[in-house]
């Protein structure tokens, strides 16, 4: 069930969010969407799942149109939470499981699963107002799952989480990819897309500025990171023909590099001058091709 974006645009008023967006998301992979606050990801998410419609252009899944009638296949957690504070834990996902197709028994079952899973198998019983918000974070992303959705969209599922709870959902999005899940999700946290996603889109001002396989858009970038570290001081290497950028102090450094030639000039250069304890050469990250592609620092 792949689903495609053909020449999505969205105008609010004189207002674009999204500008000839055209993007294919394969099925059973994780694909991560990037960009800065207001870069038009979550309108993007909105129109896919038909809470708003797209001022031109087509979205298609499986061929088909995408909309109500499929909403038991899609789970979504958005970044504004909303679960009900009052009602009790398990009342509150079985009901929405049902809206969903699902009977109670195995609601209850999928439920009583994902509370052990997230190491909070007492929270049945418990209001939602009374958990922290990392754990009502987790009962929000059971909400999203517990139907077993074909397509997954998650919005910001990181935010606001420990590292520990980080980690818990993170292998919770691997698993429900291995089952077969085809999910989307956006994230301001690089080390996040790069760790789970084989594709991304990033976007700027509502227009993909970079878009394919991981792998593909590092080995186009062809930039690459040197890192080193001796003991000598080693800012001469800024000088250096096809050094791009120097960062560090001293005997330690991280240089951005034209290319792999340049890397084994500056090999060169360190011979003979003192003892060097490391020397690696890394591809370039994705913090670095979006500060490149976007033109802005980012965090």
């Amino acid at each position: 069930m792949t689903l495609k974006l053909h020449n999505v645009m969205k105008k609010f008023g004189s207002f674009t969010a999204v500008d000839h967006l055209s993007i294919e998301i394969p099925e059973k992979q994780i694909f991560g969407f990037l960009g800065a606050n207001g870069a038009g990801k979550t309108t993007t998410f909105r129109m896919i799942l038909g809470l708003i419609e797209e001022t031109d252009g087509e979205i298609s899944w499986n061929d088909g149109e995408i909309g109500y009638e499929q909403s038991h296949l899609i789970g979504y957690l958005p970044e504004e939470r909303g679960l009900y504070p009052k009602m009790k834990v398990q009342d509150q996902l079985v009901y929405l499981a049902r809206l969903r197709g699902m009977n109670r028994t195995e609601a209850i079952s999928e439920l009583t699963y994902w509370l052990d899973k997230f190491k909070v198998p007492d929270y049945k019983s418990r209001k939602v107002e009374d958990l922290s918000k990392g754990n009502q974070q987790k009962i929000q992303f059971i909400s999203a799952v517990l139907h077993k959705p074909k397509l997954l969209i998650l919005d910001e599922p990181f935010s606001g989480l420990d590292p520990v709870n980080v980690e818990m959902l993170k292998e919770a999005v691997i698993e429900l990819k291995n089952s077969g899940t085809s999910i989307v999700f956006s994230s301001h946290r690089m080390e996040h897309v790069e760790e789970l996603c084989e594709n991304l889109c990033i976007l700027h001002h509502g227009k993909p500025v970079v878009h394919g396989e991981l792998k593909e858009i590092k080995r186009s970038f062809g930039k690459k990171n040197v890192r080193v570290s001796a003991e000598f001081d080693l800012e001469f290497l800024q000088d250096l023909p096809g050094v791009t950028k120097f960062k560090g102090f001293g005997g330690q450094c991280e240089v951005q590099v034209e290319n792999e030639q340049v890397s084994q000039v500056i090999f060169k250069e360190l011979n003979g001058k003192g003892f060097v304890r490391t020397f690696d050469l890394e591809e370039p990250s994705l913090n670095d091709i979006f500060i490149e592609k976007v033109g802005a620092a980012y965090e």
